[in-house]
């Protein structure tokens, strides 16, 4: 197999270089993702690429699994396998692609990072310096307060807010349900401040609760530049974004409340298996109190 294999696979990556054009950087990857597995048939004994089947790509994962690799990584070399052995079909070399059916394993879902209430005081009680900070406060008051994604929040129009009531409406959020969301009280007294600027930035015909300095509604990268600004402001080490004030809102009020349908609501996740990552976050921070806390669980301080 060595040399006849050797060479279609060198021919696949020329191709690949020069007909479809990929970047060396890809062209690298896979050669090196492709020589590897070339190795590994060699020393399972076969002969051709023909002789391939799905259970020795399964076995090769494993192997690349047990290494050490990523989810990721084991997805990009499935994807230079799937290629190589799909040219081969291609080219009348081969009747099957033994790579097409086989999977990564998934990745554990990352939990998401969120901000604590003394990073999120530190944020809100900033002072605004001037008025489009008016704005921002009230942004991310709003985020904070009722746990809107970045499109809801741009996409609110004026009224959609009803400040008496302490009321929010979000039209068409994902899933293109509506939901009506409570307003908290230092949210509603940003709001207020902003509603006073606004009236004097806003174009005649704008019907957006938030416009930037031309009186035309935010884009949502406009916010996230914002924020951005915010942070660096704040000299936080972490990066913030929008989403991440939303993550606190949930994550806070699910360990203040412990009603995780409560929760469920008020983000409109259609899952309760979407909001439950919120259940770890909270047993994360429980256990890493209890490691600190407890007698028998507390490192023995150094003498």
């Amino acid at each position: 197999m060595e040399e006849e294999a050797h060479r279609q696979l060198d021919d696949f990556l020329r191709r690949l270089r020069d007909e479809r054009r990929a970047s060396n950087h890809t062209v690298v990857s896979y050669r090196r993702d492709l020589e590897r597995w070339f190795a590994f048939c060699v020393a399972q004994g076969l002969n051709t690429w023909s002789a391939v089947r799905p259970q020795q790509v399964r076995a090769y994962v494993a192997e690349r699994h047990r290494a050490g690799l990523s989810s990721r990584s084991l997805a990009r070399v499935l994807s230079a396998l799937r290629g190589f052995h799909a040219d081969l079909v291609k080219r009348g070399l081969t009747a099957d692609n033994p790579a097409r059916g086989v999977r990564a394993p998934k990745a554990p879902k990352a939990l998401p990072r969120v901000l604590d209430v003394d990073q999120i005081a530190s944020l809100l009680d900033t002072p605004a310096e001037q008025a489009l900070d008016v704005r921002d406060l009230a942004m991310w008051e709003l985020f904070y307060s009722s746990g809107l994604r970045l499109s809801e929040l741009v996409g609110l129009d004026r009224h959609d807010i009803d400040l008496r009531e302490r009321l929010a409406r979000v039209r068409h959020g994902k899933g293109g349900k509506d939901r009506v969301l409570p307003i908290g009280r230092k949210a509603c007294a940003a709001l207020e401040r902003w509603l006073d600027e606004r009236a004097v930035r806003a174009a005649p015909e704008e019907a957006a609760l938030f416009v930037g300095s031309r009186g035309r509604r935010l884009s949502p990268r406009a916010v996230q530049l914002r924020l951005e600004q915010w942070r660096k402001r704040r000299a936080f080490d972490q990066r913030l974004h929008p989403h991440l004030l939303r993550h606190s809102f949930a994550s806070h009020l699910l360990e203040g409340s412990g009603d995780l349908r409560a929760v469920q609501e008020l983000l409109g996740h259609s899952q309760i298996s979407t909001t439950q990552i919120y259940t770890h976050l909270d047993f994360q921070r429980l256990a890493a109190v209890y490691d600190q806390a407890h007698p028998r669980a507390r490192k023995k301080q150094e003498t």
